[in-house]
């Protein structure tokens, strides 16, 4: 794609950055195939291409969004299937990054729409917060019906669970050893909303690692990863909490080296790996959000490189979801499914693997109509396979598909956990 940055421009890292990015793109249109939105909505700018045209008209000619623009930014999930088709290796995920953090500065919203955006950046990051709200939400779901022409408010109740799941004191900060010989150690990331929503997922990480010989560090510091509020355009606030998740990390470490930072939460996991871009202009953080990243794992990962075997008590049929963020962001797909195979469960695919659930963060709060059509048309495809138990590796997807269908829903590692000795993780 021909680019007109100006010299004074390109003296800016991130205008550089668009401009390499932008003149990858050769306009093949491959990636419309697997845009979930433009697979839904036909439209051009609800595509990658559109956008990056979008993204290219502002940036270039520094022009603040108008409604039209947001919009269409606003409908990507970045879910990054995109990136996975391209032919020419465009970066799209921080060009997009680029676009939505120029929509914040320079767009308007309607104040309903930014007082929603605050509220669900400050709420969804901070677990005391969050564990306040959904307290708040069981009272008013029973009268979600009646606030239909209040679309993404009615989303929220409907997400929120019927019941708040009891904090797992197995999962609370700090060093967790193995019963045996030790084998390694790591740092685990506890989270924010993973771990009010279902801390039965870091309770078996937990359990299953330590069974396994290895030390467990849960550090009391360390919160959000700063992804949430990132994909909101709000780049002050998101490289704030990874700031803060990166010096917790690394006074953790001093209680020993560490083999690796174990993350199960693949939207978190994508982000963190992430850390040594976001930071490359930071001298205060350049080094040390490189050596998070370079450690940072999920725990799939970390699993079949230790060379995971177990046997589950029962061969049950699995329909694995493959979280956005897992297959496209962090390009892992055969590991989950090798790790579940290898403990004896028969592994399905569900059709159209490549498309986005609807979940994508704070997606399904945002763009409700559209989340909505894409969930139902992620359990068609899910329970034409007949699974037993289905099984993903991000929360966001879990409790997306989850509100949709009466099929458990499980993270893998809980299965995992179960095949070793660990408990059922559901009736």
């Amino acid at each position: 794609m021909q680019t007109n940055f100006t010299a004074e421009q390109l003296k800016d890292p991130k205008l550089a950055e668009a401009n390499r990015i932008l003149r990858a793109c050769v306009h093949c249109g491959f990636c419309t195939a697997t845009c979930p939105t433009y697979v839904l909505l036909g439209d051009e700018l609800d595509s990658p291409r559109g956008r990056i045209y979008l993204i290219k008209d502002m940036l270039e000619n520094d022009k603040p969004a108008t409604a039209d623009v947001a919009k269409h930014i606003d409908r990507c999930l970045s879910c990054l299937a995109c990136v996975t088709t391209c032919p020419s290796g465009v970066d799209y995920m921080h060009l997009i990054d680029q676009g939505r953090a120029h929509v914040e500065k320079t767009f308007k919203r309607p104040m309903t729409d930014r007082l929603l955006r605050k509220l669900v950046g400050a709420v969804l990051p901070e677990p005391a917060r969050l564990r306040a709200a959904l307290r708040l939400a069981r009272l008013v779901k029973p009268l979600s019906g009646f606030i239909k022409a209040f679309p993404r408010i009615k989303a929220m109740l409907d997400l929120a669970p019927d019941r708040l799941p009891a904090r797992e004191p197995s999962a609370e900060p700090g060093v967790k050893r193995p019963a045996g010989e030790r084998r390694g150690r790591v740092i685990l990331l506890a989270g924010c909303a993973q771990n009010v929503l279902d801390p039965a997922i870091n309770a078996a990480s937990v359990r299953l690692l330590t069974r396994l010989g290895i030390e467990v560090i849960i550090p009391a510091k360390a919160k959000c990863c700063g992804a949430l509020t990132h994909h909101l355009g709000q780049e002050a606030e998101g490289q704030a909490r990874a700031r803060a998740l990166i010096d917790a990390w690394t006074e953790a470490e001093k209680l020993g080296a560490i083999d690796a930072i174990v993350i199960n939460t693949s939207g978190c996991g994508t982000m963190v790996k992430d850390y040594g871009h976001m930071f490359a202009g930071d001298p205060a953080y350049r080094e040390k959000a490189a050596r998070i990243a370079g450690l940072a794992k999920d725990i799939s990962e970390y699993l079949q490189a230790l060379g995971f075997e177990a046997q589950a008590p029962e061969r049950l049929r699995v329909a694995y979801h493959s979280a956005c963020s897992m297959q496209h962001g962090q390009k892992i797909s055969r590991e989950p499914r090798m790790l579940l195979a290898r403990a004896g469960f028969e592994v399905v695919e569900p059709a159209e693997g490549h498309l986005c659930c609807g979940s994508a963060g704070t997606y399904n709060i945002l763009q409700p109509e559209i989340a909505a059509q894409l969930k139902q048309r992620k359990l068609r495809n899910i329970e034409a396979t007949r699974p037993q138990v289905i099984a993903t590796g991000n929360i966001g997807c879990m409790t997306q598909i989850a509100s949709g269908t009466a099929i458990p829903v499980v993270h893998t590692v809980e299965l995992l956990d179960w095949a070793t000795g660990g408990p059922r993780p559901f009736q």
